[in-house]
């Protein structure tokens, strides 16, 4: 799992990154988003669904992404 810290950024910031670090990771594998951004509860799981990608779960400040392509 890679683990990407992106507390105290604005969105997009945390989708941005997330988007730069996904080709980086192998396919099936978890990135673990940390963002205390309040819109990140929408923002992450909305460019999962954009890009083809399995948001598998948020819960406070912590959202998990599956490289599924």
């Amino acid at each position: 799992m890679i683990i990407l810290d992106c507390r105290g950024q604005r969105c997009p910031l945390p989708v941005i990154k997330l988007a730069k670090a996904l080709p980086g990771v192998a396919i099936g594998e978890i990135v673990r988003v940390l963002a205390d951004d309040p819109a990140a509860a929408n923002d992450i799981p909305a460019w999962c669904r954009m890009k083809g990608q399995e948001f598998v779960a948020g819960h406070d400040d912590t959202f998990d992404v599956r490289r599924v392509s």
